[in-house]
């Protein structure tokens, strides 16, 4: 028996056409189309974009000048989107839409959002396009016609390759950056994050600042007062007023060093991730093996984060884990220079760590993404958990 003969199929993430027929079909139709429509658009584009520059370019000297051709590149990108939409409907190229321009605000100010229109690599190539798409308009409309009229046999072949030649000038000057723009567009994200979690910190110091050592401060001056009235005529009560401050005082300075230690930890600086990691195991509910395996040491705010990225896990552990015991691994993936710094926090607890939006494990994670971090857990319910991260390696200055 003769086996089935297997026929391949493009994918879902593949944007290629399917292998051209010799009869019109459905995808031959809309190259067709496109085709056919490149003359009237291209015609729109080139008078558009001639237009725009020269009369921007006119009147360069007069204060009007960079505003006009920063309003008219603005033209330029909506015409690109306009032409990636077309060919994503009738050529099936899947081109990612550019990273936007910020406002004025976001952009500092009027003319450093004046400056980043006039320079805009995206706009600029979107122009360059529709230069250079005019002469191809008239071919391909020209060809189109011509083989729906005469060269009916041959005409899928021939739109397919006119429809290629289509495909690669929307890539290669519609698309974006690829990772330039990429990148740009998670650092404006992750900037945001930076910004709310350092907030978020400043508020938290504040209000342990204000609920717990400031507090404790201001009833210790009002205590020693009294006991400064009371030490002449009532000496007995002064002494157990001063003693009572004293207490006061050892807690005053334990809440100050627990806040400092939220900050930054004096271990940490002085002695590094191995230290500094193995003091935070010592005061969770649960044993912690700890591990670092690293010659030498990172980047001051590698280290940090690194710190209070294990101690906010083992945080988790202590209050949420119902585990018997943990461990914490740290060492160095020289595999491609500068390598990355790994982190291991894993425990056998109940599982089913909630990684979702708006849980510590979620904010761990943007934190980790904001400087090109990677925060992956692994969590079956009654399996434990596992947490692994990674960070750039950044050496000491």
């Amino acid at each position: 028996m003769t086996a089935p003969t297997q026929v391949s199929h493009p994918g879902p993430d593949d944007d290629r056409p399917p292998p051209v027929r010799p009869a019109l079909g459905a995808v031959a139709w809309k190259e067709t189309v496109h085709l056919l429509g490149n003359l009237p658009l291209a015609l729109v584009g080139f008078v558009y974009t001639v237009t725009m520059v020269a009369t921007a370019g006119g009147l360069s000297v007069t204060a009007i000048g960079l505003p006009l051709l920063a309003l008219g590149l603005f033209g330029s990108r909506q015409l690109g989107r306009l032409e990636r939409a077309r060919a994503r409907a009738l050529l099936g190229v899947r081109v990612e839409e550019p990273t936007p321009l910020p406002g004025p605000r976001r952009a500092g100010g009027f003319f450093p959002w004046l400056w980043a229109g006039v320079k805009d690599p995206v706009a600029w190539r979107t122009v360059l396009y529709e230069l250079v798409r005019l002469p191809w308009g008239v071919l391909t409309f020209t060809v189109a016609l011509v083989g729906l009229l005469v060269l009916w046999p041959v005409l899928p072949y021939v739109v397919r390759w006119l429809s290629n030649v289509d495909r690669l000038m929307v890539r290669g000057l519609l698309s974006p950056s690829d990772e330039l723009e990429r990148r740009i567009a998670e650092l404006e994200s992750d900037r945001g994050v930076v910004v709310d979690t350092a907030a978020a910190d400043m508020r938290r110091i504040e209000r342990d600042l204000h609920d717990g050592a400031q507090a404790r401060l201001v009833a210790l001056a009002m205590g020693l007062g009294l006991a400064k009235e009371k030490l002449l005529e009532d000496p007995d009560a002064a002494a157990a007023m001063v003693d009572e401050a004293h207490g006061e005082v050892k807690l005053a300075l334990q809440e100050l060093r627990d806040l400092a230690r939220g900050i930054h930890p004096a271990v940490l600086t002085d002695r590094g991730l191995d230290a500094a990691l193995s003091s935070v195991a010592s005061r969770c509910v649960v044993p912690v093996k700890v591990a670092v395996d690293l010659e030498e040491r990172p980047a001051a705010a590698i280290e940090g984060i690194a710190y209070f990225t294990v101690s906010e896990l083992l945080q988790n552990v202590s209050k949420h884990a119902g585990a018997r015991g943990a461990s914490v691994e740290v060492w160095r993936n020289s595999g491609t220079a500068p390598g990355r710094l790994l982190l291991r926090v894993s425990d056998d607890g109940r599982g089913g760590a909630d990684v979702t939006g708006g849980s510590g494990l979620a904010g761990l994670a943007e934190r980790l993404r904001a400087v090109d971090g990677v925060f992956v857990v692994d969590s079956p319910a009654g399996g434990g958990t596992v947490v692994t991260a990674e960070l750039p390696w950044r050496g000491r200055g």
